[in-house]
């Protein structure tokens, strides 16, 4: 794999472009002047240009690329836009200021296969709505579709979605491990981690004490999940934290679950309302209640992307530790299938 490319004589800024790289997993080609970089400059995935060089590359006239970027030091100085265009770079990196941003990009440049994942949040307008259930069910359906999916267990309080499929001893790492670590999280890594089964992967937590997730720890996973997935299921809790807020902030679309009675209503339009205050595209599923379902949807005041039938045996099935049968035929898998169908892109 070829690896991005440096050009810079200045020994102290190539020491700090050699500490961000290693921070976004990366490791460079060098090169000290612009004739060296001339084999490597097309099939770099990236290429930085110090600004010590950036006139002599210029002089050069290497062929236009995207993902150049001029690094300084003084980005005061009045030349510096003036070396940025001149080397065909898309924008000026100042360091120290801007380090975060050339570590995303070099761990971007590193990734394999890029993706660009679609985030889906579903959250329960009341305890026991099926929110849970919905969401590891939309996941599974997924896979079984050959998507890459992620599904991210969100609440700490929720007794887990690896246990909630059968799934509580398998090996991998859960929330615990990577709230320990700092910074970027790359997909490869993640998908690496995480308990696997065929295309689903799944984040949820240890038993035991339960801590709250970061929000720097949601927002990096995920930025992986949107990376290296195509699609990331977040099952989150009904009182929103910092990491929920997160969530859905980066959701394309959050399902609420209601159920179709007053109290049920009552306490989705609660939720709905915290909700909003972080996503604009709520859509409401509606279980079955005393209420007629489009009543229900009605004083909710969104758009109400199905109803969601009653599965009796459904939790006897997931207590046995068994995956219940989703395939087109069946009034969930038909569900599910619809749902992913108006939220994915075509």
């Amino acid at each position: 794999m070829n690896r991005p490319l440096v050009i810079t004589e200045d020994r102290d800024l190539l020491d700090d472009l050699v500490r961000i790289a290693a921070a976004a997993g990366a490791q460079l080609d060098v090169a000290h002047a612009p004739a060296h970089a001339r084999p490597f400059w097309g099939p770099a995935p990236l290429v930085v240009v110090g600004a010590d060089l950036a006139d002599a590359v210029a002089a050069c006239a290497p062929p236009a690329r995207d993902r150049v970027f001029l690094v300084t030091r003084t980005p005061d100085d009045p030349d510096t836009w003036r070396r940025c265009v001149g080397v065909g770079a898309q924008t000026v990196v100042p360091l120290p200021d801007d380090e975060r941003r050339l570590v995303e990009e070099l761990a971007d440049a590193m990734e394999p296969h890029p993706r660009s994942g679609v985030i889906l949040c579903v959250i329960g307008g009341r305890g026991g709505a099926g929110a849970s259930v919905l969401s590891a069910c939309l996941a599974l359906r997924a896979s079984h579709d050959r998507l890459r999916t992620l599904l991210v267990d969100a609440d700490p309080l929720g007794g887990g979605l690896d246990a909630l499929l059968g799934r509580e001893e398998s090996e991998g790492a859960r929330w615990a491990d990577l709230v320990a670590r700092q910074g970027r999280i790359s997909a490869s890594a993640l998908q690496g981690a995480l308990p696997c089964f065929g295309d689903l992967s799944v984040l949820s937590f240890h038993r035991g004490e339960i801590r709250p997730i970061p929000r720097e720890a949601m927002r990096s996973v995920l930025e992986a999940g949107r990376r290296g997935f195509d699609l990331v299921v977040v099952d989150l809790p009904r009182h929103l934290d910092t990491a929920a807020a997160e969530a859905l902030g980066r959701a394309a679309t959050t399902l609420l679950v209601a159920t179709a009675d007053v109290r049920g209503v009552l306490s989705a339009a609660q939720v709905l309302r915290r909700a909003a205050e972080h996503t604009s595209d709520i859509r409401a599923v509606i279980r079955p209640g005393v209420l007629d379902p489009d009543t229900a949807a009605a004083s909710l005041a969104i758009p109400a992307a199905a109803r969601l039938p009653d599965h009796p045996r459904l939790t006897a099935t997931l207590n046995r530790g068994e995956l219940p049968r989703l395939g087109p035929r069946t009034a969930l898998g038909a569900l599910c299938a619809t749902l992913l169908r108006d939220i994915l892109p075509a």
